[in-house]
Parts: C-alpha cells; sequence; structure tokens
C-alpha cells in the first residue's frame, strides 16, 4: 500500500541537550542493509518486513533487527494492519535527509546492463518521497514557469546561493498564478489539505528545480490515475506509458525521448530578497 502524506507536518526537529550527534546517525547509516531499506521506502510506500528483508538482501531476522533500530531511532514508523505491521519513513524530514545524503554519495558501480537500465530509469523519472524527480520532474517545473502557471524563480540551481545541492529548497518564492490555478482545475490536479502548496527540491541527478508539497503531490497522484505513469513494483523509478508519453507531449510539451536540454546559468537571481 502507499502511504499518503497529505497530513503529516512539514519537516522539523526537535532537540534538547548540547549539540548533535551526527556520529549517533552515521553509526545507524554506516550499514548497507539498513540504507537500502530507506531507499525501498523513498518513494512514499510502507512496506512489511519481510519484503523489506528482500529489498535489503538480508535474512528476516536481520532485517527486523534493521528495522528495529531504525524505528527506535526516529527514521522509520510502524504502522499495524490486522497482524501485519508495515513499515513507512516516519516524516518528510527522513526522505530530506535520504535525498540530500544522495547527493554527496558515490555512485555504486554499475557492472551489468541490467544496473545500468535500472540507473538509466531512475535519472528519467523517479519519486522523490511523494512527488516526481528526475528528468520528468524537472521538464516539468520548467514547463510551468515558461507557462507562467508559476513564478518566483528560475528553475535552476545556482551553485552561488544559499540553495542546497539537494533536497528541499528555501531561497525561491514560487506561487501559482491566476493561470497557474486555472490550468489545475482544467487538468483535475487535487492539492492534498493541510499541505503547504509550493515547495520545491534541488533534484540530485540534475541539479535543477522540482515540484514538491501539495501541488508535487497533487501532480503525482493525477498523472498516476490518468496512467500516464506508472510506479515500479521494486525501485523509485516511474515508468512512463505510451499514453502518458503522448500526454506529456499534448499537455506540457515535453519528450523524455530527446536528449536532456543544455541548462544555462542565468545571470538574474530571483530569490527572496
Amino acid at each position: 500500500m502507499t502511504v499518503a502524506a497529505a497530513g503529516w507536518p512539514e519537516p522539523h526537529l526537535q532537540r534538547a541537550g548540547g549539540d548533535v550527534d551526527l556520529a549517533a546517525v552515521g553509526a545507524l547509516l554506516a550499514d548497507a542493509g539498513r540504507c537500502r531499506i530507506l531507499l525501498a521506502l523513498d518513494d512514499g510506500r510502507a512496506l512489511p518486513a519481510s519484503r523489506l528483508a528482500m529489498e535489503a538482501g538480508v535474512t528476516a531476522a536481520t532485517a527486523s533487527s534493521h528495522l528495529r533500530k531504525l524505528t527506535s531511532a526516529g527514521l522509520l514508523a510502524v504502522e499495524k494492519h490486522g497482524r501485519y505491521r508495515y513499515y513507512r519513513l516516519a516524516s518528510p524530514a527522513v526522505a530530506h535527509l535520504i535525498e540530500t545524503l544522495g547527493q554527496f554519495a558515490p555512485a555504486t558501480p554499475i557492472r551489468s546492463l541490467r544496473q545500468d537500465t535500472l540507473s538509466a530509469g531512475l535519472r528519467r523519472a523517479r519519486t522523490c518521497y511523494d512527488h516526481l524527480a528526475g528528468r520528468l520532474g524537472t521538464a516539468l517545473m520548467r514547463r510551468f514557469l515558461k507557462s507562467t502557471w508559476l513564478t518566483g524563480g528560475d528553475g535552476y540551481y545556482h551553485p552561488d546561493d544559499a540553495d542546497p545541492r539537494a533536497g528541499y529548497g528555501g531561497e525561491y518564492d514560487y506561487r501559482l498564478t491566476e493561470t497557474g490555478v486555472d490550468f489545475l482545475n482544467q487538468f483535475g490536479v487535487r492539492i492534498p489539505p493541510r499541505r503547504r502548496i509550493i515547495r520545491y527540491c534541488v533534484d540530485w541527478t540534475e541539479q535543477c528545480h522540482h515540484l514538491s508539497g501539495g501541488l508535487g503531490r497533487g501532480l503525482l497522484d493525477r498523472l498516476t490515475e490518468l496512467e500516464w505513469i506508472r510506479p515500479s513494483r521494486s525501485t523509485r523509478a516511474v515508468e512512463i506509458t505510451d499514453a502518458g508519453s503522448q500526454g506529456l507531449r499534448h499537455t506540457f510539451d515535453i519528450d523524455l525521448a530527446e536528449p536532456p536540454p543544455n541548462l544555462p546559468i542565468p545571470t538574474v537571481s530571483s530569490r527572496i530578497r
């Protein structure tokens, strides 16, 4: 099952005492099996321990130990459905942590055609927690800006600005315009309640902005509802269907079969001042 994040609060951390203990988090993430569990849940799903053991490539007993540590540390939450227990990321802040660390982590070696195909699929279109990322996510962001459905920034990552290299950005004040609201209504996008409508992330593969927040979730839901995209059963990659390829070209002028565009760095900054 997929866990809807519409009612979850914005990322925040509450601490008491001395300085932060980064080593404690580092020790928790130093195990490759635990990291594979977190990556398997980074698309917002809730999965049982048996499935997570398979994703991590460990025994059921080892997976149980990993899940207990991750839950105790506040990185995972547990949902009970009858006699079954499902695990999910505890909050959007955990997804933010995973995406940010992904920017600094080295890529795993590609030793087979299958691994190369999976890697290309993640770069093309994937979920970033509960919204779209990769080339598809950044292309949608550029289309919203080009059509003036969205204003307040240029969609690019500027290394000299205060934006992070990955994860949630905050330097740009993106806002929907009246024409943007009209388009969303016509296209059938429903914004989840109790969510900040416009947020953005710095995409760690494209180094451009993609939409998150309520609008990012609403777009993901609508494209899934239209069967333009289909979630993968085993990775964060998202498959674009034949209907989706046609719909994206017609509605958004997006064709991911074409090479990615060259993205110049504009000289005019639109940061919040």
